[in-house]
């Protein structure tokens, strides 16, 4: 029953994105009590609970609300994050927004618990919508004809490195009972680019908000020591700028510290570095869609039962093909003519992807968060420990035997 009750709750969060939160609680709630409940039943009481207009307010008005809120608030997250790496690291990406974004959303959670006001604005908490439309819009930012000009040897360790990180995080976490979506952010977030990867992934499968802030939180908190620690080592080995540079770029897993990790050590690293991130970054689309596509073919596949086209094609996260869409747009040039398209493309991007950690700070559950407990803390330690290794030896054989350069 309990299945058949969150297939049937997938079934309305698609069939009516706009259900504010409290009613898709309260239509939880009816679906876990009535064993024969059925898609036309569950129909009648979504409309039912649609009608309903808390404090005389409409969902438009709830949802214009909330949006604004979230709006405010991640502004400010952005501007503390901002100003954090000005005052305490001289401009370097250590500090994250994500964090930021989180944290002021609970705040706010908690305001609106204390004063009883959640429901004015909780239709505007649309942490997918958020998420999605910034993934769509980060498309934009990655000029695939750009990255294959650069450098082919970023393009090959990547693949190397995603597919071989990927599927070694995916096995330690089967060894160790770890849940299914969990797994997929997990192997997802180490192995191509922390947090985006992991947004790409929590949409391709559905994940729960919490497990998106739980890995989320385990990117920030090894990406900060390895910008740090990965210059000093290399040094320490007397790698090459190119090498040295190819390591963090494959290995610390957000942007802003792999910029701020290859700046520490040479500006050549720098420049080496973000090449082989921008690599990782241009092939999330096609991660997204192969473990979306492994999902409904395989994980949520009924026994006995073949997956229609239709519906796969309902299941997949459309998202991912709009990710597609805006990146071949600006690989053909189509946005070329537009004066600033690239920074302006990027603050948006960044704008609605702290509206969505806003979001699941506003609407989280503690209590989901204690089910996952410290096992995937140790897990993605021994992850990220196996992807630097094995990350050293193939920039080594890529950037300092195959394709060095100069």
């Amino acid at each position: 029953m309990e299945e058949k009750a969150r297939d049937l709750l997938s079934y309305a969060v698609h069939k009516w994105p706009a259900m504010p939160a409290a009613n898709l609680l309260r239509l939880r709630q009816i679906l876990n009590q009535n064993k024969g409940v059925t898609e036309g039943h569950m129909g009648q009481q979504a409309i039912e609970l649609q009608k309903e207009r808390p404090s005389g307010l409409s969902n438009w008005q709830r949802f214009v609300i909330g949006v604004v809120i979230v709006f405010v608030l991640a502004w400010l997250a952005q501007w503390l994050t901002n100003w954090s790496n000005r005052a305490f690291f001289g401009g370097r990406g250590v500090v994250e927004y994500p964090i930021a974004a989180v944290v002021l959303g609970l705040l706010a959670s908690a305001v609106f618990v204390m004063t009883g006001t959640k429901q004015y604005a909780s239709a505007g908490f649309r942490t997918e919508l958020f998420l999605k439309t910034g993934l769509v819009i980060m498309g934009a930012t990655i000029n695939i004809s750009e990255v294959l000009r650069v450098g082919a040897g970023g393009v090959v360790q990547a693949v190397i490195m995603i597919t071989c990180v990927f599927f070694f995080t995916w096995w330690i976490c089967g060894l160790f009972k770890v849940d299914q979506k969990l797994r997929a952010l997990m192997s997802a977030s180490v192995s191509i680019c922390g947090v985006s990867a992991a947004i790409a992934a929590s949409g391709a499968v559905l994940a729960k908000k919490e497990q998106l802030a739980y890995v989320t939180t385990l990117v920030i908190l090894f990406a900060m020591p390895l910008m740090f620690f990965m210059p000093w080592a290399a040094n320490q080995m007397g790698l090459s700028t190119t090498v040295a540079g190819a390591w963090i770029g494959g290995n610390i897993d957000t942007t802003a510290a792999v910029v701020g990790a290859g700046a520490i050590h040479s500006e050549g690293a720098m420049t080496t570095a973000s090449i082989v991130k921008m690599s990782q970054n241009a092939l999330i689309g096609v991660a997204a869609f192969l473990l979306a596509l492994y999902w409904v073919m395989v994980v949520e596949r009924k026994p006995d039962q073949k997956p229609s086209a239709m519906e796969i094609w309902y299941r997949f996260p459309k998202f991912v093909l709009g990710f597609i869409v805006t990146s071949i747009l600006v690989t053909i040039g189509v946005f070329a003519g537009i004066k600033g398209i690239g920074d302006n493309v990027t603050t948006l991007r960044n704008i609605f992807l702290t509206m969505a950690f806003v979001s699941i700070g506003l609407e989280f559950a503690f209590g989901e968060l204690r089910k996952l407990g410290g096992k995937p803390l140790g897990i993605y330690a021994v992850a990220t420990v196996f992807n630097a290794a094995l990350g050293l030896l193939v920039s080594y054989m890529i950037f300092g035997v195959l394709f060095p350069i100069k």
